[in-house]
C-alpha cells in the first residue's frame, strides 16, 4: 500500500536564523577540518595525504617507475576524495614544484610549472611517483601507527593522520583560507628543526621543559628557509617573538650580485627572488616603472634565466649607487616581500588553534611517541603470533613421524594433532600448511635462530613500553636519522635563505632617486610656477600671462626640494622635479599644495640641509628656524609660524650673518645681534622691534664687519653700503631710529 505524505507536512516552523547558522556552521566546519587547515602532527591538509597514499597503493616509491597524472588523480577522486579533477592535479603538481615546496614530496616528470607562473602540462602527459621524504611521512603506515577511517563512500578505508617520521608542517609549511581563519607557515630548514627537537627532548629527560624559551628555540630555528633563497632582513627579536606567539611576518628580499661591464659600468644581476614570486611578473612590473621613469636611475632590464634565475638591471648612468637602486627597486616591486607567520593548526583534537613554536614541535614530538608505542605493540603482536606457530614447527620437529602418520591416516588431523600434542589452533593449522620442502634437517636449524631472535627482541620491545626513558632516547636516535638523511651535509637540506641587517632607515635620498639635472625655477607674483631647463641668466627674458611679471627666480637641479613659506605661518614642500616644465606659463602652485585663497607666497627658496632661517610676522615678532625641522611630508605643509587674526607671515630670509637690520612701516631702523633670537621649531616669536604705528616692513641679516647693504633702485640698480651704523645699533624689541639719508622710501633693503 503506497502512503502519499503531503509536504506541508513535512515543513519544520523555525526562526530563520537559527536555520541559517546551523547550516553555515556545518559548511565553516567542513571546510576548516576538511580543506584549509593542516594538521599540525604531519602538516598536511586531507587532498594532500590521499594524494600520497594513493600513490603509495600504486606502489609509486622512490625506487620504482613513474605512472602518468591521470591515473594518480583517477584513483584519488574515485576513492577518497570525491572533488574535481583539476584541484587535485593541482595539488599534486604543487607537491612536485621544487620553487614552491622546500621538500618536495612527488617527484615529477614532465612539464610541472615554472617560476614565471606558467601552468604543469595537463596530467595526461606528466608522471610522478614519491620521494624519500613522502616515504619518511609514511613509515610504518601498514603497523598500526595510526588510525584509519571509512573512506566516503564507506567501501575502502584511509589513514586519519600519517606516522610522519619527518616535521613536514614546518618543513615545508602551509598555507590556507578557512571561514573566518586562516594559515600561514613558511617553510623551514629539517637540519635546524630536528636540532630543535633533539634539544626539546633533552630539556623533557631532564626535567626542564619549562625552561625551554622560544629565544632558546631560535637559536636552532634561525628562521624560515625558502626553496628560492632569498634574504631575510628582519629584526632578531621580531623572528623570536612571531615564534613565541605563533604571529608574525618575516622580510624576504632578492638577492642579486653586481657584474663589471669594463669602461667603469656595470651592471646587476638578480640571481634569487622571493619565494612565491612569479618571475614574469615581476620583470612585467619593473619594465612599467621603467618606462614611466620611477626609478629613473633605471635604464632596462632583461631576462636571461635558463634553468637558473637570472634577471639582468642596467643603471641608467655609471655613477649610480647600486645599493641604492636596489634599495629603491625592494621599496616600489617585488623584489622585498613581507611572508606572514600564521601557525594556525589543527591539533590533535582535530580544534584550529594558533600554536608557537614550541607548541608545534612539542605536538609533533608527543605524535611520535604515540607512533612509536602502537607500533612496538603491533611487532609485539607479531612477534607472539609467530613465536607461537614457530612452537608448533619444533614440536612438529621433534615429532615428525608421528604428525606425518595423523596427517595421512586421521580424518581430522588438525583436531587430532591439537589433541595429541596440546597445540593451539593456529600451531595445528601452521603445521597443515607446511610445504614438504621444509622438513629439511636445515630448515630446524633455521627456524630455533628464529625462535631465539624473537625472543630478544620480544623482550626489547617489552622493555621500550615499560621505560619512558628508553623511547625517548629511540625518537631522538630517529630525530638523527631525519638529520643524517636530509640534513644540511646534504645537497636538499642545505640552507638557502641567507640572513641580512634590516636597513637602519626606508627613506632613500631623493637626490638618488632623480637624475640630477639644472633647472631654474620661477613664480610669478600671481603664484604660477614652472622648472625650465638649464641655468638662465639672470638677462634672459622670461614671458608671462599677461597682467603677470615674475616675482621668485633661483637656480636649482632637479634634486632639490623647494621650500614655500606662506602667509598661514606654513612650510611646504615641491620636488623640483615633479614641477611643471618650462614650456608654457606653468601651473598654480596652490594646485600642488593646499593654500588657501586668502593667503599668499612669502618666500620660495631651494632647500639646504643644515641651514636656518628668520621668519617674521606683521607685528614685528619673529625666530629663527632649522631648514631640517621645516620639511613638509603631505600637501597640507607643516604649521612653523603662529599666525592669528590680522596677523601674517610677512618675511623669510636666510640665517646668514651675525646681525639683523629691521625696519618698520613707521620708516624706523633697527639692528641687532642675531644671537638675540632663540631657535624654535613652532611658535609666535618674541619681539624683533616696537612699534607704536603700523607694524613690520622688511628685514635682512647681514654680517657687521661688511656694513649694511640695500639696493637704490633706478635704472642701473644700484647698490648702498653703510658701515657706520652706530646710531642704529640696539637691542631686540627697541624702536629703533630713522635710517641713514638714501634709504628707500619704500622702506626696502632690496
Amino acid at each position: 500500500m503506497t502512503i502519499n505524505i503531503d509536504p506541508a507536512d513535512q515543513i519544520i516552523d523555525t526562526p530563520f536564523g537559527d536555520a541559517l547558522g546551523e547550516r553555515y556552521l556545518s559548511y565553516a566546519l567542513s571546510t576548516i577540518m576538511a580543506r584549509s587547515l593542516p594538521d599540525v602532527r604531519d602538516g598536511m591538509k586531507p587532498v594532500h595525504r590521499r594524494l600520497l597514499y594513493a600513490m603509495r597503493l600504486l606502489k609509486l616509491d622512490p625506487e620504482a617507475g613513474f605512472k602518468k597524472c591521470a591515473r594518480v588523480v583517477g584513483d584519488v577522486i574515485g576513492k577518497y576524495h570525491p572533488h574535481g579533477d583539476q584541484s587535485v592535479y593541482d595539488a599534486l603538481v604543487r607537491l612536485a614544484q621544487d620553487f614552491s615546496v622546500r621538500y618536495p614530496l612527488v617527484d615529477g616528470q614532465g612539464n610541472f610549472g615554472n617560476v614565471d607562473g606558467d601552468n604543469a602540462a595537463a596530467m595526461r602527459y606528466t608522471e610522478a611517483r614519491l620521494t624519500a621524504v613522502a616515504g619518511a611521512l609514511m613509515e610504518g603506515l601498514d603497523e598500526d601507527s595510526v588510525d584509519f577511517r571509512e573512506t566516503y563512500d564507506g567501501e575502502d578505508r584511509e589513514p586519519v593522520v600519517f606516522p610522519a617520521n619527518f616535521p613536514n608542517l614546518l618543513a615545508n609549511g602551509a598555507t590556507g583560507i578557512a571561514v573566518g581563519m586562516a594559515t600561514s607557515i613558511p617553510p623551514h630548514n629539517v637540519d635546524e628543526l630536528c636540532a630543535a627537537l633533539s634539544h626539546l627532548v633533552d630539556a623533557r629527560l631532564k626535567g626542564r621543559l619549562d625552561f625551554v624559551t622560544a629565544e632558546k628555540l631560535a637559536e636552532f630555528v634561525t628562521g624560515p628557509d625558502f626553496p628560492t633563497g632569498g634574504t631575510i632582513i628582519e629584526p632578531r627579536q621580531n623572528i623570536i617573538e612571531a615564534y613565541e606567539t605563533g604571529r608574525g611576518a618575516f622580510r624576504l628580499r632578492a638577492n642579486w650580485l653586481k657584474e663589471e661591464t669594463g669602461r667603469g659600468g656595470y651592471q646587476i644581476v638578480v640571481h634569487e627572488i622571493p619565494y612565491q614570486v612569479q618571475k614574469s611578473r615581476l620583470i612585467e612590473k619593473i619594465a612599467e616603472l621603467i618606462s614611466d621613469r620611477k626609478p629613473p636611475i633605471l635604464a632596462d632590464i632583461r631576462d636571461e634565466s635558463t634553468e637558473d634565475v637570472r634577471i639582468v638591471l642596467e643603471p641608467r648612468a655609471r655613477t649610480v649607487e647600486p645599493d641604492v637602486l636596489m634599495e629603491s627597486l625592494y621599496k616600489m616591486s617585488d623584489l622585498e616581500v613581507r611572508i606572514s607567520l600564521n601557525m594556525n593548526v589543527l591539533d590533535k583534537g582535530r580544534e584550529p588553534k594558533v600554536m608557537s613554536l614550541k607548541d608545534v614541535l612539542l605536538a609533533f614530538l608527543d605524535h611520535r611517541m604515540e607512533v612509536l608505542i602502537r607500533r612496538a605493540r603491533y611487532r609485539l603482536g607479531k612477534i607472539d603470533h609467530r613465536l607461537e606457530v614457530l612452537g608448533g614447527y619444533l614440536i612438529a620437529y621433534l615429532n615428525l613421524d608421528e604428525v606425518i602418520r595423523i596427517i595421512r591416516e586421521e580424518d581430522d588431523a588438525k583436531q587430532s594433532l591439537m589433541e595429541r600434542f596440546e597445540l593451539t589452533e593456529v600451531q595445528a593449522e601452521a603445521i597443515l600448511n607446511m610445504r614438504l620442502r621444509s622438513l629439511r634437517k636445515l630448515e630446524e636449524i633455521e627456524l630455533r635462530k628464529e625462535h631465539k631472535a624473537l625472543n630478544r627482541e620480544g623482550k626489547e620491545l617489552k622493555t621500550l613500553l615499560k621505560d619512558e626513558i628508553l623511547r625517548w632516547d629511540r625518537i631522538e636516535a630517529e630525530i638523527a636519522g631525519i638529520r643524517t638523511k636530509f640534513g644540511k651535509e646534504t645537497a636538499l637540506g642545505r640552507r638557502r635563505t641567507l640572513f641580512g641587517e634590516a636597513p637602519v632607515s626606508d627613506n632613500i635620498p631623493l637626490e638618488a632617486m632623480i637624475e640630477k639635472e639644472p633647472v631654474t625655477i620661477i613664480c610669478s607674483k600671481m603664484g604660477w610656477i614652472r622648472a625650465m631647463k638649464g641655468h638662465l641668466a639672470e638677462t634672459e627674458d622670461i614671458k608671462f600671462k599677461e597682467g603677470d611679471e615674475g616675482r621668485f627666480r633661483f637656480h636649482a637641479s632637479t634634486t632639490d626640494r623647494i621650500l614655500l613659506f606662506a602667509s598661514n605661518g606654513r612650510f611646504y614642500t615641491l620636488a623640483a622635479d615633479k614641477l611643471p616644465g618650462g614650456r608654457g606659463h606653468g601651473e598654480p602652485v596652490r594646485l600642488m599644495i593646499d593654500l588657501d585663497a586668502g593667503d599668499d607666497v612669502v618666500a620660495l627658496m631651494p632647500y639646504q640641509a643644515g641651514a636656518k632661517l628668520i621668519v617674521a610676522s606683521t607685528d614685528g615678532k619673529g625666530f629663527v628656524v632649522e631648514t631640517d625641522k621645516v620639511i613638509a611630508a603631505t600637501r597640507n605643509g607643516k604649521q612653523v609660524m603662529n599666525v592669528s587674526g590680522r596677523i601674517r607671515a610677512a618675511i623669510c630670509r636666510p640665517a646668514e650673518g651675525d646681525s639683523v637690520a629691521v625696519v618698520g612701516d613707521n620708516r624706523k631702523l633697527l639692528i641687532f645681534s642675531l644671537a638675540e633670537l632663540p631657535v624654535m621649531t613652532r611658535g609666535r616669536g618674541v619681539l624683533l622691534q616696537r612699534y607704536k604705528d603700523g607694524g613690520l616692513s622688511d628685514l635682512t641679516v647681514f654680517n657687521r664687519e661688511n656694513g649694511l647693504s640695500w639696493t637704490m633702485g633706478g635704472a642701473g640698480n644700484r647698490t648702498r653700503t653703510e658701515t657706520d651704523l652706530l646710531s642704529w645699533e640696539g637691542k631686540r624689541g627697541n624702536a629703533g631710529r630713522l635710517p641713514p639719508t638714501g634709504f628707500p622710501r619704500n622702506n626696502k633693503f632690496g
